[in-house]
C-alpha cells in the first residue's frame, strides 16, 4: 500500500500579462515535480493534444512547452498549492490549501478558466470559483489513468480553449 505524502508546489504557475485562458490541474504528479513542470509523466498526453488544438509541432523542451502556451496566451497552473495526496491519485486528495488564482487572473486578461479532469474542476469550483468570479469549464484529463479517452476525443474536448 503506497503512503499518504504531503506535497507542495514547487513551481511557478506560466502565464503573462497577456495571457487570456486558464487551465488549472489539481497538483503535480510525482513526474512533474522530478522535472519541475506540468504534465511531465511521458504518457500524460495533454502536450500532444495542446499542440494538435493549438495548431504546433509537438514540444519536446520545457522552453518550447513556455512558448507555445504563451504564444497562444494560454496560462497553466494548478488549483492547488499544497495538500496530502498517495502517489499521483487525486482521488487521495486531503488538506487542500489552494494557490491564489484570483491574483493570477487580476495580472492577466484571463476571463476563461478549463481544470484538466474532474478532481481539479470539482476542488476549484468548491474552493475558488466564488472568489476568482469566474466559473471554469471541466476538460476530461490528460492523464495516461484516463485511457478509456481517445486521443481524439481529448483534442475535440480541449478545442473549447481557443
Amino acid at each position: 500500500m503506497k503512503k499518504r505524502t504531503h506535497v507542495t508546489h514547487e513551481f511557478p504557475a506560466l502565464y503573462d500579462r497577456e495571457s487570456r485562458v486558464l487551465l488549472l490541474g489539481s497538483i503535480p504528479s510525482p513526474k512533474s515535480r522530478e522535472m519541475a513542470f506540468y504534465y511531465g509523466h511521458p504518457q500524460n498526453r495533454f502536450w500532444k493534444v495542446m499542440a494538435v488544438v493549438l495548431g504546433e509541432s509537438v514540444p519536446e523542451t520545457i522552453a518550447q512547452k513556455k512558448a507555445m502556451l504563451k504564444k497562444h496566451h494560454v496560462a497553466l497552473w494548478d488549483v492547488l498549492d499544497s495538500c496530502t495526496i498517495v502517489g499521483a491519485s487525486d482521488t487521495s486528495i486531503e488538506d487542500p490549501v489552494v494557490n491564489n488564482i484570483k491574483d493570477l487572473v487580476k495580472k492577466s486578461k484571463v476571463t476563461r478558466i478549463f481544470c484538466t479532469g474532474a478532481t481539479a474542476h470539482k476542488l476549484y469550483q468548491k474552493l475558488c470559483a466564488k472568489d476568482v468570479g469566474i466559473d471554469a469549464v471541466k476538460l476530461p484529463s490528460t492523464s495516461p489513468a484516463n485511457c478509456a479517452v481517445s486521443l481524439e476525443k481529448l483534442v475535440e474536448a480541449y478545442k473549447k480553449v481557443l
